[in-house]
């Protein structure tokens, strides 16, 4: 990796052995609006190595250079935008989100303009597959359909081969296989969606093109983890009507999917075997983020119905205590757990206006933890309730040294990003409050 030929490989100028760069087309809904062709516009897809576990990784450089597809664009990306994608997601990686991993990343002092002239840079990642909703919405729009059909079974041979046992059952409709692609991937997004709600991350930009096949975080761009809790918090800029805001992430998922499913429909033929497919996400969604929230409780499984009514009484009311006094998510569920733990109450209270309000909610959940403190559930609860996230102002300021060939930053932020769980002692900067200089940070669409 320190070699000349990886540098040159890993910016775009020159083939790795056994490599046949290609970028990929595709289409999809952009804010809501059919968008028409788009693909990779400044992506180059190197190929697919083969590990010893027998598992394919594809390599895909970003920002390499004018693709087919770079549609009047120039094909590159900045450094600040590329240091970003890098370290979210290793930090996606660290918490133990699905998501695309960063193998490195690459600067150049060439000048590129978007709103200022910044310089270049380039980001290898990796994945299983690459392939996004906008891939199949692309061939369908157009009626390729033999061409849908090919992607299809490629996806389903490869990643999810259950679905070639639900088409060959006994009785199975012509195009159960493709429903029960849909299914599987409706209940990953489900189950990936919900862990972006609990702790607290807001993507940015949903777009179809931008929604994976395989359930995988994919496209950081105007990505934040919140601050203060405002489930309305819009993190990019470019998103003037809010569509993308922290809380409306679970049901523009279940829309991209509902065009997902559109786009398969020549394949699944029915209708009706579509929308029951699409019905798991809305069982799965609800499911996963209440068990998320519960062990960021620390509460083990409620065993009936009225136990669990009492559990989503606790979360509905601390969303709304959060809510009302902005209380910085990251750090509540870190402190609530030290609480746990043994720390006085007002280790808790001390982040609220309403003091009472949020000393009665503490009482109560007391009560359900049947006691307190609890040493072994104040671990559990910090194996789930992350001390480092990659907040806004982090980023700058690495993205500030970097600029000026000063990588120690940005080396460090990934170190503790990668196990954002453990203490860091000596590294509790980094796990506090935002700087009043935070709140003026805008992050858009071509981050």
């Amino acid at each position: 990796m320190d070699s000349q030929a990886a540098l040159l490989a890993f910016t775009g100028n020159r083939d790795l052995a056994g490599s046949r760069p290609l970028a990929s087309v595709y289409s999809g809904h952009q804010f809501g609006v059919w968008a028409g062709q788009l693909g990779d516009g400044r992506a180059c897809l190197l190929g697919e190595v083969a590990l010893a576990d027998g598992v394919g990784l594809e390599i895909q450089l970003k920002g390499s250079g004018q693709t087919p597809y770079s549609r009047m664009g120039d094909g590159r990306a900045v450094l600040r935008s590329s240091i970003r994608e890098f370290l979210c997601s290793e930090a996606m990686h660290g918490l133990g989100i699905p998501t695309t991993r960063a193998l490195c990343v690459t600067g150049s002092d060439a000048p590129i303009r978007r709103e200022t002239v910044e310089s270049a840079a380039v980001v290898t990642r990796v994945a299983a597959s690459f392939m996004r909703f906008g891939h199949f919405e692309h061939f369908s729009y157009h009626g390729q359909i033999d061409a849908l059909r090919r992607l299809a079974d490629y996806m389903i041979e490869r990643f999810y081969p259950d679905c070639v046992q639900a088409g060959e059952a006994i009785g199975a409709a012509p195009g159960q296989r493709y429903a029960a692609l849909l299914q599987a991937v409706s209940e990953r997004t489900a189950a990936l969606v919900a862990q972006w709600q609990a702790v607290g991350f807001c993507h940015g930009v949903m777009n179809t093109d931008n929604m994976s096949l395989l359930g995988l975080t994919i496209d950081y761009g105007p990505f934040q983890f919140l601050d203060a809790f405002a489930p309305g918090h819009i993190c990019n800029h470019s998103d003037e009507q809010g569509r993308y805001a922290f809380n409306r992430q679970p049901n523009v998922a279940y829309w991209n999917l509902f065009c997902l499913g559109q786009a398969l429909l020549p394949l699944i033929g029915e209708q009706d075997l579509a929308l029951a497919a699409l019905e798991s996400y809305k069982t799965v969604f609800p499911r996963e983020l209440e068990s998320r929230m519960r062990a960021k409780l620390g509460l083990d499984e409620a065993t009936d119905e009225a136990g669990q009514q009492v559990d989503r009484e606790l979360i509905e009311s601390i969303y709304g205590l959060l809510t009302k006094d902005a209380v910085d998510y990251s750090i509540f569920w870190r402190r609530l757990g030290h609480h746990v733990g043994g720390e006085p109450a007002q280790w808790v209270t001390d982040m609220f206006m309403d003091q009472a309000g949020a000393q009665a909610w503490l009482q109560r959940y007391a009560t359900r933890m049947g006691g307190l403190p609890r040493p072994d559930v104040a671990q559990r609860m910090q194996r789930v309730n992350p001390k480092f996230v990659l907040r806004n102002h982090l980023a700058e300021v690495a993205i500030q040294r970097a600029s000026e060939k000063d990588f120690s930053e940005l080396a460090r932020l990934q170190t503790l990003l990668e196990s954002p769980f453990d203490e860091h002692l000596g590294m509790e900067a980094y796990a506090d409050f935002p700087p009043a200089w935070a709140a003026g940070i805008e992050i858009s669409c071509s981050s």
